[in-house]
């Protein structure tokens, strides 16, 4: 198949799109992002209940119809039933990519690729370390480029900060916030660098604000959300980071520039993200953030370009 048409069928969640976008970059494919919205009470419902679903979507969704796609790319439990639908109406002429385990009987996708830590066997499946990203050198080049001046200001080694926050298995507490605040600045005393804060959108505001007076007085900047995002700036700039460990996104992307990535521990509790975390130390790619910043390197986390190669191996895409 040369020129392939494509889709990405997102729910509108950033870290979800983030990795459709990652994917498809890496398959050098040109794609149009359909974002959907379902009604309630169909986003509380499961897949297999969606009975009609195209006729479960907001008016805001993006416009779903023909000519269909040669091949779709999907991610999160939202997009599910709305991918199985639009292969049935390709009649089957669609290529269906799952991004995470959807869920249903995996019979219904052409691929479904999901994290090691998910332990899917299926024929159609391809296991992966981590989630996609769309990291690469010329981004953070360019992004380093960008925003040097704004973070060279601050003293080195620059620590950076992804915040994530509370989802279904972790929860972000003002008791967390605090703790984490004093171990920031334990490193910052120890080592003379400064800090760099950047939130997700999962990131309460009474915490930012907490972390906005906990850190005054040591160097550092919060990204308040304005104007562009700099993060793949801050992954560029960065000598180190500190990630909380509800998000194996931000680990990963993190863990992809092979510099010190260190992890703090919110309340809460998921075998899977104890599994990811657990192959992640054992192999020397992260460690318990203590209040000790030390510069140290890894291996780069980074094996989507295999992935990629065996997507287009069995899908038969010549782009």
């Amino acid at each position: 198949m040369t020129n392939p048409t494509c889709w990405i069928l997102s729910d509108g969640k950033v870290g979800m799109e983030s990795q459709c976008l990652g994917l498809v970059e890496r398959l050098g494919l040109n794609s149009q992002v359909k974002r959907v919205f379902p009604r309630f009470p169909w986003t509380h419902l499961p897949p297999q209940l969606w009975l009609f679903p195209f006729s479960t979507l907001e008016s805001k969704s993006d416009t779903l119809s023909p000519p269909w796609p040669d091949i779709l790319v999907a991610s999160g439990r939202q997009t599910v039933a709305i991918s199985v639908a639009i292969k049935h109406a390709s009649e089957n002429k669609t290529q269906t990519i799952q991004i995470q385990h959807p869920r249903v009987s995996l019979k219904k996708f052409d691929l479904v690729i999901a994290p090691i830590h998910d332990n899917l066997t299926a024929p159609n499946t391809i296991n992966m370390t981590g989630a996609f990203h769309r990291i690469t050198d010329t981004r953070l080049n360019l992004a380093a480029q960008k925003f040097y001046r704004e973070y060279s200001i601050l003293p080195k080694p620059l620590i950076a900060v992804l915040l994530g926050g509370s989802n279904n298995s972790f929860q972000m507490t003002r008791k967390n916030c605090q703790k984490l605040i004093e171990l920031l600045k334990t490193a910052v005393k120890l080592s003379g660098g400064g800090i760099v804060v950047t939130p997700s959108r999962r990131t309460d505001q009474a915490n930012l604000e907490i972390f906005r007076s906990g850190l005054s007085g040591v160097p550092h900047k919060i990204w308040n959300g304005l104007g562009e995002n700099p993060y793949f700036g801050i992954l560029a700039l960065a000598d180190g980071f500190v990630v909380t460990n509800d998000s194996v996104n931000m680990v990963t992307e993190a863990a992809s520039t092979t510099k010190p990535v260190y992890i703090f521990n919110l309340d809460g509790h998921s075998s899977k993200f104890d599994c990811f975390h657990k192959m992640l130390v054992e192999r020397g790619i992260t460690r318990k953030f203590d209040g000790i910043f030390e510069n140290w390197h890894h291996e780069k986390v980074d094996n989507l370009d295999q992935i990629a190669s065996k997507i287009k191996s069995r899908l038969k895409l010549a782009c």
